[in-house]
């Protein structure tokens, strides 16, 4: 498939978005932007957001990861669940009760001021860094076959990327979000399937047949219970893909959003419940489509990229026909899906969190917003660029360490305040909250130089744990009324 092909096939989705964000924008009011006005359908939600919290690295990288790892990914997914059940029953009834738009105002009830900017500010570092490196992945994939033929320099893909979403989202905020990320999930789970009938295809076998040939392959390997020095030992992944949940979802503006945007708490439960246990079957078949493809890479004698994340793009190109088609629907609506909602909850934190602008009136937070809603825009767009000069061997493993330490933060504020009725000065709580981390890293550094021990995702809850310690050593005598508590 010709670059110009793709290209208008880019312009086709773009115009869907921009049509749907039309008629979701109409009602520009503040509440439509931040909060849906609460009449968000649960079930358009839930479907939503498999999309969003798939992002184009799942996308991309997990059939990679496939030739380091084989399938036991699935140990930390089989634990996301179990971490959707903690937000589902222990922070989602805090989120409704309080009557949440941001939900660090939580931090602000519970410790004061200090700690709900603390929190702010953490949240916008982690979802800066964590969206800039999903969205750098696809538009590297897109720069690399479509833009490079055509002579667009990767600076000014990256910024016209942001453009198209800054278009779609600026007027109708999680309003619009909410259906745009319906569609895209649509195209992404439809470009899946097909990429996987288009493999079995190439390799002239069928599904039952394909099944038999991941299982016989080796890949297939799922649990690992004997290496306790392996990232992918399974209690390691289990406990670190419930926290990395609890963090990635409960505690983030992004996420929690769009689930508080639906009408009343059991229908925001129904909505997380459903696409919670939906991400187990979703991410299989993505590990397998990656065992598909290098079970055809060994047969054909195929030479294989070095990085993980350019396994799939090689041979979706390479296919052709269909494949490609299906490839680059699946990226645009993949890379659009974590880009736009991480735009809105980025404006949405930094001006109730940060800036207090849902005290001013209506218009004046409006114009504030569109501001604060560009200048954003334009901060992403250079953190993408400059993920492209440190991008490791796999985004998504680079991700997940990222979070490790900038939601292990979250993790001791959240836990201490919904777990403990002590009283803690606000203004030690920055230095709590930032020490951490550095503890976190000096404690790695030190375990793997004396004792050859890499710590992996539980680096997040030894972070979380240092903050928890933090604020106890640091509490005072008195406790907490009840009713602040609650």
């Amino acid at each position: 498939m010709s670059p110009l092909s793709i290209l208008i096939i880019l312009f086709a989705y773009v115009l869907l978005l921009l049509v749907i964000s039309f008629f979701t924008g109409k009602n520009k009011s503040n509440a439509d932007f931040f909060s849906g006005s609460k009449r968000s359908p649960w079930y358009v939600v839930a479907f939503g957001m498999i999309g969003a919290t798939i992002s184009g690295v799942t996308f991309v990288s997990v059939p990679g990861w496939v030739r380091s790892i084989d399938f036991t990914y699935m140990q930390m997914v089989i634990g996301f669940f179990f971490g959707y059940l903690v937000v589902v029953y222990v922070l989602l009834p805090l989120y409704y009760k309080l009557n949440l738009t941001s939900i660090y105002g939580y931090l602000g009830i519970r410790f004061g001021r200090k700690a709900h900017r603390t929190g702010a500010w953490f949240f916008l570092l982690s979802k800066m860094v964590s969206a800039s490196a999903r969205m750098y992945i696809v538009v590297l994939v897109l720069q690399q076959f479509v833009f490079d033929a055509l002579g667009v320099p990767f600076y000014v893909t990256t910024c016209g990327t942001i453009l198209v979403i800054w278009l779609y989202t600026f007027r109708g905020g999680i309003k619009t979000i909410v259906w745009t990320d319906f569609l895209h999930t649509f195209f992404l789970i439809l470009a899946l399937i097909l990429l996987i009938v288009e493999s079995v295809r190439f390799l002239n076998t069928d599904c039952g047949d394909a099944i038999k040939m991941i299982y016989e392959s080796g890949y297939s390997r799922m649990f690992v219970f004997d290496d306790w020095q392996s990232r992918q030992n399974f209690f390691k992944q289990f406990f670190s893909g419930i926290f990395v949940v609890i963090v990635m979802t409960g505690l983030d503006q992004d996420i929690m959003q769009k689930n508080l945007s639906c009408k009343n708490l059991k229908e925001s439960r129904r909505n997380m419940l459903s696409y919670g246990f939906s991400f187990i079957p979703v991410n299989l078949l993505f590990l397998s489509l990656g065992a598909l493809l290098l079970i055809y890479a060994g047969q054909n004698g195929i030479a294989l990229p070095s990085l993980d994340d350019s396994i799939l793009p090689m041979f979706a190109m390479k296919f052709g026909g269909i494949v490609t088609v299906c490839f680059v629907i699946g990226v645009i609506a993949s890379a659009f899906s974590s880009a736009d909602s991480a735009l809105t909850s980025l404006t949405t934190s930094f001006s109730i969190d940060i800036l207090r602008l849902d005290k001013k009136n209506d218009t004046s937070l409006r114009k504030s917003r569109f501001y604060i809603h560009l200048a954003i825009s334009v901060i992403f767009a250079l953190a993408i660029l400059l993920f492209r000069e440190i991008n490791s061997k796999s985004a998504i493993d680079g991700i997940y360490t990222i979070v490790s330490y900038t939601y292990g933060p979250l993790l001791g504020l959240y836990t201490f305040g919904l777990f403990t009725r002590k009283r803690v000065n606000d203004r030690w709580i920055p230095f709590i909250a930032f020490s951490s981390p550095v503890l976190t890293f000096g404690i790695d550094r030190l375990l793997f130089y004396y004792c050859n021990y890499a710590l992996g995702y539980e680096m997040l809850m030894l972070n979380g744990g240092l903050t928890f310690l933090g604020l106890w050593l640091a509490r005072e005598n008195r406790e907490l009324e009840i009713e602040n508590q609650e």
